[in-house]
């Protein structure tokens, strides 16, 4: 039987898709750290706000290099949360050890056209 070509697009698409997912990135061992902090931090910078929310994801960014040690290099996971009509973007750096999600830095910014 043949396929119209509107036919093999979707086939190709559907295919293509179902790849990608196969060879997705586990999470990072620490993206539950990071939006268990994200919490906490948007908690910090507002005070306790029942409407403070929390995306269920974090995404790995470029790592950084630690200032301290060029050969060294930190984890850095961002996650967004939420207050009410508000949006902040938070950034949580990791030291890389073995076994261990160390929180050594952390930043919050509102996502706001001022």
């Amino acid at each position: 039987m043949m396929l119209g070509p509107a036919l093999k697009t979707a086939a190709c698409a559907a295919v293509l898709l179902l790849g990608g997912l196969a060879h997705a990135a586990p999470p990072h061992r620490c993206a539950g750290a990071a939006i268990e902090q994200a919490a906490k931090l948007l908690a910090f910078h507002y005070g306790p706000d029942d409407r403070i929310e929390v995306d269920r994801s974090a995404k790995e960014l470029t790592p950084l290099r630690n200032p301290a040690n060029r050969k060294q290099l930190f984890d850095v996971l961002q996650v967004w949360g939420h207050i009410y009509k508000g949006q902040y973007r938070m950034r949580f750096i990791y030291a890389r050890l073995p076994g261990e999600c160390l929180l050594i830095g952390q930043e919050i910014l509102e996502h706001a056209d001022l």
